[in-house]
C-alpha cells in the first residue's frame, strides 16, 4: 500500500511538472518523452516491422486507397495544426498496407500508419478507411502513445529520463515502447483509457471530415464494431472498445463534426 501511494505522488509531482495540452479538449496530459527521441525510436520499430512483414505493392489498389485516404487526411492534419496554432509537433506521414489477417491498424509519433489488410472487410469502402485511419492519427496528434509510455516508465522504471533509460534498460524500455503503440499486435497494447478513445474518436471525426469523407460514416462503423465485440473480440476492438456510451458520445458530437465536412464542401 505505501508503494502504491509513493508511485501515486511520483506521477503527481511529474504531472505537475511535465504537462502538455490535448487538442479539441484542452486536456492535460502527463508527457515526459521528447518527440524527437520518440520519433526516432519510431523509425527503427516501423522499419523492422516493414522488413518482417510482406507490404502490400503500391500499385494494388487496395494500397492505393489506404495511401490516398490517408494523404487527405494528413493534409487535413496540417491544415487543423496551423488553424488552431498547435506547433513544435514533427510529422512526416508514411502509409503501408501489410498482408496479415489480423484486424488492426496504427499510427506512430511522426505520422508512421500501418493498416492490416485484415481490416479492409471492416471497413469496406474508403470512408470506412477514413474512419481508421483518423482515429488512428487522432492518437498520435493528441500524444497518448507519449502520456501511456510516459506512464508506463514512471511506474515501471522511475523518474528518469527516456535516454538514460535506453542505456541503462534498453529491453524494457523497448517493451514499453512496443506495448504503447502496438507494433505488430502480437505482443498486445497498453489499452487506451476511455478518455482517450473519445479524443480520438472527436478528432478524428474532424480529420475525416476536413479531408471531404462524410462523419456520419464513423458512427456505422463503430456500431457494425459494437454488434461484433464478444468473448474474444478482434486485435482492433481490444485496444478500441465500443460500446452505448461511446456511440452515444460520437451523436452527440456528429453536429461539431458534420460543420467541418460541410465546410470543406
Amino acid at each position: 500500500m505505501k508503494k502504491i501511494w509513493n508511485l501515486s505522488w511520483l506521477l503527481a509531482i511529474l504531472l505537475m511538472a511535465a504537462c502538455a495540452t490535448v487538442p479539441l479538449s484542452g486536456r492535460r496530459q502527463l508527457k515526459l518523452l521528447p518527440e524527437g527521441m520518440l520519433i526516432n525510436m519510431s523509425l527503427t520499430s516501423y522499419n523492422e516491422f516493414l522488413n518482417e512483414h510482406p507490404v502490400v505493392p503500391s500499385d494494388h489498389p487496395d494500397a492505393m486507397m489506404v495511401q490516398r485516404t490517408g494523404n487527405r487526411i494528413a493534409d487535413a492534419v496540417i491544415t487543423y495544426m496551423q488553424e488552431n496554432n498547435i506547433k513544435n509537433r514533427i510529422f512526416d506521414f508514411e502509409f503501408n498496407l501489410v498482408l496479415n489477417d489480423q484486424v488492426n491498424a496504427w499510427c506512430m509519433p511522426g505520422g508512421k500508419v500501418v493498416f492490416y489488410t485484415g481490416i479492409l472487410p471492416l471497413t469496406k469502402d474508403e470512408a470506412g478507411v477514413a474512419v481508421v485511419m483518423g482515429h488512428e492519427i487522432a492518437h498520435a496528434v493528441a500524444n497518448h502513445g507519449n502520456e501511456r509510455m510516459s506512464q508506463q516508465m514512471a511506474l515501471m522504471l522511475g523518474a528518469i529520463s527516456l535516454d538514460v533509460a535506453l542505456k541503462e534498460k534498453p529491453e524494457e524500455t523497448r517493451d514499453i515502447f512496443m506495448l504503447a503503440y502496438g507494433v505488430g499486435g502480437t505482443l498486445g497494447t497498453l489499452a487506451y483509457s476511455r478518455q482517450h478513445e473519445y479524443e480520438a474518436d472527436k478528432l478524428g471525426m474532424i480529420f475525416m471530415a476536413m479531408a471531404g469523407y462524410n462523419p456520419e460514416r464513423t458512427l456505422e462503423f463503430w456500431q457494425e464494431m459494437s454488434r461484433l465485440s464478444g468473448p474474444a473480440p478482434p486485435q482492433f476492438l481490444s485496444t478500441h472498445p465500443s460500446n452505448e456510451a461511446r456511440i452515444r458520445a460520437i451523436e452527440k458530437f456528429m453536429p461539431e463534426a458534420m460543420k467541418y465536412y460541410k465546410k470543406a464542401g
